[in-house]
């Protein structure tokens, strides 16, 4: 790519992730905090300077034009024209069980049918029986502490994934259906968790430069939509925010609540299938 054609692209970038993570700029400079939209920088951990740097993905070469920022980033190598690349071989000699892992989890995934009988239970049992004043956000119960409660006992909770599973009360623990681990991730995530389709966002991460800046982009953004929805169908009251509930307790909410489940689905699916194949184009078979 020439500077005309790569440059653009880097702006664009750059502006777009300007605008999606304007809004936790701004708070954090005023030392505030958000219970739905931190979650994307403190449970993924990354700063919206790393949103912002634009890659190009394997395979592509930048030519000279008014400098290259690139070479100067890990992973990069200049060659005697001035060019830059991305060295792919290191990388992998870096990172390729990340890239092997991530790839066989996202294709397993990617296997087997979505579920959409959860209504988001998980952040019920994730209060259950706690203590009030213990929960995880700073935000009232929209039913009460008893309230919440009745509805984890009147539901069947079946959560498949491990990220949200082990944040259960202990409590709230046994009452699930599945003993998700660690271990059984690969076996037993679906597309349609919201929790497994908003890590996309956090597997897109992880490839590093391997991830082109859109799929970056579009991993965070589909992210930051589901957490509105996720928080949304939680026991926490979120109308400080301007939201209504999903209220899931409810034949209308749990039909609201899987409407949105399958357009996440649905989106996710595609930018899943996009990061399988950045990843088996670098580790070939061995992705198998």
């Amino acid at each position: 790519m020439t500077a005309a054609d790569w440059q653009p692209l880097a702006a664009a970038h750059e502006a777009r992730a300007d605008a999606l993570t304007a809004g936790h700029r701004d708070r954090t400079a005023r030392r505030e905090r958000h219970a739905i939209d931190d979650f994307l920088f403190d449970y993924y951990s990354a700063k919206p300077g790393q949103l912002r740097r634009w890659h190009p993905g394997a395979g592509v070469t930048l030519l000279p034009g008014d400098g290259i920022p690139h070479a100067d980033w890990r992973w990069y190598r200049t060659a005697p024209d001035g060019s830059v690349t991305l060295d792919v071989a290191a990388f992998v000699a870096d990172r390729g069980s990340t890239v092997r892992f991530v790839h066989g989890l996202l294709s397993a995934t990617a296997s087997r049918p979505i579920a959409t009988g959860c209504f988001g239970l998980h952040e019920w049992a994730m209060v259950y029986r706690e203590a009030p004043g213990q929960h995880r956000h700073a935000l009232p119960l929209r039913l009460g502490e008893s309230g919440t409660d009745t509805v984890v006992e009147t539901h069947r909770i079946r959560c498949t994934h491990i990220d949200a599973y082990r944040f259960f009360t202990p409590e709230a623990a046994p009452l699930n259906a599945l003993r998700p681990t660690r271990e059984t991730q690969i076996a037993d995530d679906q597309g349609g968790c919201l929790h497994a389709n908003m890590d996309l966002y956090k597997w897109a991460q992880k490839l590093g430069p391997l991830c082109p800046g859109d799929l970056l982009l579009d991993s965070f953004e589909l992210a930051a939509e589901i957490r509105v929805t996720d928080m949304q169908a939680s026991p926490y009251d979120v109308s400080g925010y301007g939201l209504e509930p999903v209220a899931i307790e409810t034949p209308e909410g749990k039909a609201e609540y899987v409407r949105r489940q399958r357009g996440f689905a649905e989106r996710a699916a595609g930018i899943r299938g996009r990061i399988v194949a950045v990843a088996a184009a670098v580790v070939g078979e061995d992705a198998s």
